[in-house]
């Protein structure tokens, strides 16, 4: 069945330009449409999410995506948005990192299936890598005049930026090689729209122009918003840098962390963009919100939709027990069931202090492990007093004086969790 792919985008505020006749050649029937991705990381990041989610919700209205891997336009670079130059891959490099991102583009689409609108992964290294210069500003380049290409934005901000060291001949063709994509795309595929960010609209029409100019066909652009946060600061970004998608680069519990912590604004505005959840749903989940905002129900229903999706529903309990860890209740248990990168992301900034296995293999007296030997306290005096307000747990549980760190306290043979009170915490690293 084909359902209105507009229409959906707009309720969920993903449209930000659609070509004119775009709604009506959609309801003809199942229709190609792609979207391009950068290949110069082994990972795409939450700020590839909203071309991802456009792309699944192609797919889910009834047409055919395609997700084009930009391994030839990576080797070039892009300067819509940027004021420098990228590094250029080698081609070993642009496969591996084609093949990751494959693996996360089908936790949203289905490239398995034999339906008729199955996605289908592309890589535009395959058409242009035996394409010669010559051959190039031939059959392409002299369809697009220089005054077509340096009215673009992205082309003026670039070279009339003070902070721009002006822009190379390599990158100032970039529009001219995303464009003949479209083309291919159009001659090859019967793709017939292509869609990506605001930013991208230059790129976008240039290929919509080969197609005239070239084939004499239609080619169509639907472009989506970029993401602002509410209070200025840019999205997808952590103090870490970017929060990625390959949880070897940003763990499932820090993915999780990020989207919990939006400003109620944001919530509002994400969980229509980043969720597959319908309109009546969305609709009940901020009226109750905005009746008990302190449950933080609206954030919370979309860090659970997004890692799950992203990671999968066993990472996602994994990631809210261990932020119950700080915030909730929890045991010794559930300390010794994270793995160590989520430990230290848990108690990232929490101060720690060294000491040797010999220190524990017989037993280390709590008053030293406190005072002496850690430094969490200042000395036996205030650990024995400490102790004696039944304050100080080992691993999220209470012990008194006569207690001893032992191996069997060992969270992943490593670790040992000291606490004073609700909120004050301390590390012991065995090495």
């Amino acid at each position: 069945m084909i359902k209105s792919f507009v229409e959906e985008l707009t309720w969920r505020g993903m449209i930000h330009t659609v070509m004119p006749g775009v709604e009506e050649h959609l309801m003809n029937g199942m229709q190609s449409a792609y979207v391009g991705f950068d290949p110069t990381a082994d990972s795409l990041h939450i700020g590839n999410l909203v071309p991802i989610m456009l792309l699944a919700h192609y797919q889910r209205c009834g047409h055919k995506p395609f997700a084009l891997v930009g391994g030839a336009t990576g080797m070039i670079g892009d300067p819509s948005g940027k004021s420098n130059e990228r590094n250029l891959l080698d081609e070993k490099t642009l496969r591996h990192n084609q093949e990751a991102i494959k693996n996360q583009l089908a936790h949203f689409l289905d490239f398995e299936s034999n339906t008729e609108n199955a996605a289908v992964l592309v890589n535009n290294y395959d058409w242009m890598k035996d394409f010669s210069f010559l051959e190039f500003i031939r059959d392409v380049g002299k369809h697009i005049t220089v005054n077509y290409m340096m009215a673009k934005d992205s082309v003026k901000n670039r070279i009339s930026s003070d902070a721009s060291e002006g822009m190379s001949f390599t990158e100032f063709t970039y529009q001219l090689v995303q464009g003949y994509d479209f083309l291919h795309l159009y001659r090859a595929n019967n793709c017939s729209i292509q869609m990506g960010g605001s930013d991208q609209w230059g790129n976008i029409t240039t290929g919509t122009e080969l197609i005239r100019r070239i084939s004499g066909g239609k080619g169509y652009a639907i472009t989506c918003p970029l993401i602002t946060k509410s209070d200025g600061s840019k999205f997808g970004k952590s103090e870490g840098g970017n929060v990625w998608l390959d949880p070897n680069r940003t763990s499932p519990y820090k993915f999780y962390q990020y989207w919990l912590n939006s400003s109620d604004d944001d919530a509002e505005k994400y969980i229509k963009i980043f969720t597959f959840l319908e309109a009546n749903e969305i609709n009940l989940l901020i009226k109750e919100h905005s009746e008990t905002p302190h449950l933080r129900l609206l954030q919370k229903r979309l860090a659970e939709e997004i890692t799950a999706m992203v990671h999968s529903k066993k990472e996602l309990n994994n990631a809210i027990k261990a932020s119950n860890i700080l915030f909730g209740k929890s045991t010794s248990d559930d300390l010794k069931q994270l793995n160590e990168q989520t430990f230290l992301d848990v108690f990232d900034g929490v101060p720690q202090t060294q000491i040797t296995k010999s220190d524990i293999d017989n037993g280390l007296d709590i008053i030293a492990a406190l005072a002496e030997k850690g430094g969490f306290l200042k000395s036996n005096g205030e650990a024995r007093r400490a102790l004696k307000e039944n304050s100080i747990s080992v691993n999220k549980e209470k012990v008194k004086e006569d207690y001893k760190i032992t191996n069997n306290d060992l969270i992943n043979n490593k670790f040992v969790l000291l606490q004073r009170g609700k909120k004050n915490y301390f590390v012991l690293q065995i090495i």
